[in-house]
């Protein structure tokens, strides 16, 4: 299984970079583009954190996706 994101969408219409963004999440920029290209999942604590800099839910920006050959 594939875990998909809204990452990158979310972080352009809060106009951040990925650099701005992983500053207020405590993380790299390369973490935050990985988790944009789904080469990375997040902890719980990471997406936790994600989320409340976007103001939505868990389930609104992380969700099960199909195989992890489908990208």
């Amino acid at each position: 299984m594939l875990i998909k994101n809204r990452v990158r969408e979310l972080r352009a219409i809060h106009k951040l970079t990925q650099e701005e963004l992983a500053e207020k999440v405590n993380v790299t920029r390369q973490t935050i583009a990985a988790i944009e290209k789904q080469d990375y999942i997040p902890s719980l604590l990471l997406g936790l954190n994600i989320c409340e800099v976007f103001k939505v839910k868990m389930e609104e920006l992380f969700w099960l996706g199909g195989e992890s050959n489908e990208k």
